[in-house]
């Protein structure tokens, strides 16, 4: 009896193993930049980038200091890792008039997306942000993080170093 649940929990491990080792992709869902460009998600890693995308809206506190801190770390990850963040504001309809002077006035180097339909964030299933997510150079979602604490930036530098020699 004991081998034979030993057995079910060791199959049960494996199957969960397995699902969890398939590639996850970004979806193919096209949204617009601030300037109004229609840019496809699923295709952003295609230039063999690490792509992080960080959603945020105006009037969350949490991702506009997440997004603040990274940018003072921003050039070198590129340097060193080859990254590129994209900053994907789920503001609604009423308030995406707010997200270029957000962005003009906190001088972010990020390109912005638009997501006022909420579209890409019902695709990947989550909540609240701030939220991120790490594309690794094939495009498959290779880390996620909800929420941010101070220092959460360097935890997302360590998962890009490891992204980086692979």
């Amino acid at each position: 009896m004991k081998n034979k649940a030993l057995g079910l929990c060791l199959a049960c491990f494996l199957i969960i193993q397995f699902s969890f080792a398939q590639d996850k992709k970004m979806p193919s869902i096209e949204l617009s930049d601030v300037e109004g460009n229609k840019v496809d998600v699923s295709q952003l890693s295609k230039d063999g980038k690490i792509i992080i995308f960080s959603f945020w809206a105006t009037w969350c506190v949490p991702c506009k200091k997440e997004l603040t801190n990274i940018m003072d770390l921003y050039e070198e990850w590129q340097k060193k890792y080859n990254v590129e963040l994209i900053a994907v504001s789920i503001d609604d309809s009423r308030n995406t008039t707010k997200v270029k002077p957000t962005v003009d006035g906190t001088g972010w180097p990020y390109r912005v997306l638009l997501d006022p339909n909420q579209e890409l964030k019902r695709a990947l299933s989550f909540q609240n942000v701030p939220y991120t997510i790490v594309a690794d150079r094939s495009g498959n979602i290779s880390y996620i993080h909800n929420g941010y604490v101070e220092g959460d930036e360097f935890e997302l530098e360590e998962k890009l170093k490891e992204l980086a020699v692979e």
